[in-house]
């Protein structure tokens, strides 16, 4: 199981998910371009020693990243999907695509998405950070398919 980021904008988060995938045993992909250095201060700070773990695969670009999904399912996490999370049937080789946290996944990607699910969240509430979501949605993962790795 792999986490990917499209065009991230907050290093602190990409710090974050680099975190998260050492944590959940999944690989972590970023889709550049992103918003600041993948090697900066701000992403090596928050991810401390974790980067060794599940240091991301950077991917130029969206058409680089997707040449390269190889049977993988392509999941991607948007507020605008039918499906939740709870009801998803994940798989062993999915990638979980999160949103750039300014302005979520344009439609070709979405068109490119094998299924979108999303985060119940209560009525009054927009969304998630992008880390914090991808923490959960890992974790509901992981619940369903145990911690065997691929």
């Amino acid at each position: 199981m792999r986490l990917a980021l499209y065009q991230p904008d907050i290093p602190q988060n990409v710090g974050a998910a680099i975190r998260i995938a050492a944590c959940f045993g999944a690989g972590l992909d970023v889709i550049e371009p992103c918003g600041f250095p993948l090697d900066s201060r701000e992403v090596r700070r928050v991810a401390m020693d974790y980067g060794a773990k599940a240091g991301p695969i950077a991917h130029s670009g969206w058409r680089a990243f997707h040449e390269n999904l190889g049977d993988s399912r392509l999941i991607l996490m948007t507020t605008a999907a039918a499906d939740n999370i709870y009801d998803f049937q994940f798989r062993h080789d999915d990638i979980l695509l999160m949103g750039r946290e300014s302005a979520g996944a344009p439609p070709e990607i979405h068109d490119a998405a094998h299924s979108r699910i999303f985060i119940p969240l209560a009525p009054e509430a927009r969304s998630l950070n992008v880390a914090v979501a991808a923490g959960i949605v890992l974790a509901e993962a992981r619940r369903q398919i145990g911690w065997e790795t691929s």
